[in-house]
């Protein structure tokens, strides 16, 4: 049986984010030593794209609304994924057990007490895409707190004793955006 992925129609009706289309290749069944977590998911689209490829996928956000998005798309999509409505920043619940993850995702997002966690979430061999804003952004718009604002060099940081397998920080086009991406892999 040949495993989804570009091209085939299921992913196809799922655009992630550039950077994980970029890296999907690295999302194989085998590749991947557990569920993937897409975390703050907002529509989801990220998580149902691995999703459609075979992968099982859990979703967290704390909009109930936005996980109403995700399920749309997801049955739209015809694909499996489980849905959990948590706010991360609130602490009563924690999704980032120990070891639980063979991938995080995260796209626009900053709540930097994660950090830790979502380093233990990772299983070794685990993969970890994750892109947000830096402190650049305020001259292009929204955000511009800096609570939600990487620094230049934080999200490197985090991470730096991982595997780096793509780092960027910098200004992006279409819409232009102050950005740090990141791809990495726990060491195993």
């Amino acid at each position: 049986m040949n495993e989804p992925g570009f091209g085939d129609p299921l992913s196809a009706a799922i655009e992630p984010d550039p950077l994980l289309a970029r890296h999907a290749a690295l999302f194989t069944r085998d590749a991947i030593p557990g569920p993937v977590l897409d975390l703050a998911c907002g529509d989801g689209h990220n998580g149902l794209f691995l999703a459609a490829r075979g992968l099982p996928v859990v979703l967290i956000d704390r909009s109930e609304e936005a996980l109403a998005r995700a399920r749309r798309l997801a049955r739209r999509a015809g694909v499996q994924a489980v849905f959990q409505a948590v706010d991360l920043e609130a602490g009563r619940e924690d999704p980032l057990s120990p070891n639980a993850y063979g991938a995080v995702l995260v796209f626009r997002y900053l709540h930097r007490p994660l950090f830790p966690r979502i380093r233990e979430a990772l299983r070794r061999g685990g993969l970890l895409v994750y892109e947000t804003f830096t402190t650049d952004q305020p001259r292009f718009g929204r955000p511009q707190n800096p609570d939600f604002l990487l620094q230049p060099g934080e999200l490197l940081g985090w991470f730096e004793d991982w595997e780096i397998l793509h780092t960027f920080e910098g200004v992006l086009d279409g819409p232009p955006r102050a950005v740090a991406r990141l791809v990495c892999r726990k060491p195993g």
